[in-house]
């Protein structure tokens, strides 16, 4: 005959088994549903304990996740089946000796508290714990239940076969096919997303996050917003003196000059300096056409990544940018394009402002030629929807004129004002941010009186 005290600890065990053994299950099931496969197979190429069967597991996903979902739901049941009556019975002595008589109050307390006890030890320790620590850690956690994951899944296997056509048949019924792949590729915000949450938790250093951001917008911009525009452009004249061509090298300092038959509309090819090494500035007679090299076309709305690949085929590092009319609308070089990856890239001759200074709290000095996002990122604020690159472009859109010096413009958030203009266009401006009431009191009657020239 065995003794009751020891049926009720051996049942005692079995429940707490019950619930290491659904703990053991939930922690698999999140970590096959958390790890990479990238990550496994670089557990594999370490040769860490495992690593292959955590492989296995993670590319038969579905079944893998079947495996899990019988061994919790039986580790479950069994634990009610088992657990309950094991601590109603612990406790029923316990509330005998203190004096509480009645049957049916002992076996409804004991049942609320044996209830109660099962309940809490289940959720702690065979659900939140093992699942937090899975999400947390899941490569650890895949390699620790890989192999038993693995006995159970062949042991298992003819039901689990069963149960997995029947999903699948359900499935089909509202329209879902197809096996489970174990990830789907990230969009291009969520990998954004998810290197800013890298960089926020110390992964990632600023500058590789900056880096990684810029290769993604890298594709995405055209030429036309990357060039020279046609009035800074600097170019030699076919008959202009020799002398006075090399004078303007001095003076501006650039390695490569286009050469034109008047203006850049009869483009005749570049000229590198590197070919005029050794010839006295006061040769005379000297025809610069004998060291002319091909110029080179790309449309307005090549994005600038084919532009890299037509400087890389060519060996030819400058290129004439064209609009759909077939007018050369500026230039573009390899600086040009490098820059909207690395950031800005500036030799010992170089002697450009910043984009954005920051003159006073609430106060910039923006250039003309700067492209709207980088304003908008600086400030923090919007532009509009234009269809303009630079903010130049953009407050000439707002007024609906050529602009002036002393031209005050409202924009949302902001004001700005016309400091600098050559050639028709705003090439400095005074942006100031406007304060929350400042920005709520903005009316669009402001919108008829923009365009005024301040007085």
């Amino acid at each position: 005959m065995i003794p009751p005290w020891l049926t009720d600890t051996f049942e005692i065990l079995i429940a707490i088994f019950l619930v290491i053994l659904n703990g053991f299950f939930v922690a698999a099931e999140f970590a096959l549903v958390k790890v990479r496969l990238s990550q496994i197979e670089k557990l594999v190429v370490d040769r860490r304990p495992f690593a292959k069967t955590a492989k296995w597991l993670a590319e038969r996903l579905d079944a893998s996740l079947s495996a899990c979902q019988l061994g919790i739901t039986m580790a479950s049941l069994a634990l009610g089946w088992v657990g309950e009556p094991a601590f109603a019975h612990l406790i029923t002595p316990v509330l005998e000796g203190v004096g509480v008589t009645s049957e049916a109050m002992v076996h409804g307390i004991a049942f609320v508290i044996a209830f109660s006890t099962i309940t809490a030890l289940h959720l702690v320790i065979g659900e939140q714990a093992p699942k937090i620590f899975a999400i947390r850690r899941p490569e650890m956690m895949i390699l620790w239940c890989a192999a038993p994951l693995k006995f159970f899944y062949y042991v298992l296997y003819p039901f689990l076969a069963v149960l997995n056509l029947t999903t699948a048949f359900l499935l089909r019924l509202v329209g879902l096919t197809g096996a489970t792949e174990h990830e789907t590729p990230h969009t291009e915000d969520e990998i954004r997303a998810l290197l800013a949450d890298a960089h926020l938790h110390g992964h990632l250093t600023r500058s590789e996050h900056r880096l990684l951001n810029a290769v993604f917008e890298f594709d995405d911009m055209i030429c036309r917003r990357v060039m020279v525009p046609r009035g800074e452009v600097d170019f030699f004249d076919i008959d202009t003196p020799f002398a006075e061509c090399l004078e303007q090298a001095k003076l501006t300092k650039h390695t490569r000059y286009p050469l034109c038959d008047g203006s850049l509309d009869k483009v005749l090819g570049v000229i590198h300096l590197k070919d005029l090494l050794g010839i006295a500035s006061e040769a005379n007679g000297i025809d610069l056409r004998k060291f002319i090299r091909p110029a080179r076309k790309v449309p307005e709305s090549m994005p600038i990544s084919r532009v890299l690949r037509h400087f890389q085929a060519t060996h030819q590092l400058l290129a004439f940018v064209v609009d759909e009319y077939g007018t050369t609308i500026g230039i573009v070089t390899l600086e040009n394009v490098l820059e909207k990856i690395v950031g800005p890239v500036e030799d010992e001759f170089d002697a450009e402002e910043p984009n954005v200074v920051e003159e006073s709290p609430g106060r910039y000095i923006v250039m003309g030629s700067t492209l709207v996002e980088e304003v908008e990122r600086a400030l923090g604020i919007e532009l509009g929807d234009e269809d303009m690159d630079t903010v130049a472009g953009v407050l000439m859109a707002r007024a609906q004129r050529m602009p002036v010096v002393g031209d005050k413009i409202r924009l949302t958030g902001a004001v700005a004002e016309i400091l600098e203009v050559q050639d028709d266009r705003a090439t400095k401006i005074q942006f100031t941010l406007e304060s929350a009431e400042e920005a709520s009191a903005s009316t669009s009657g402001d919108a008829a009186n923009q365009s005024a020239p301040s007085q």
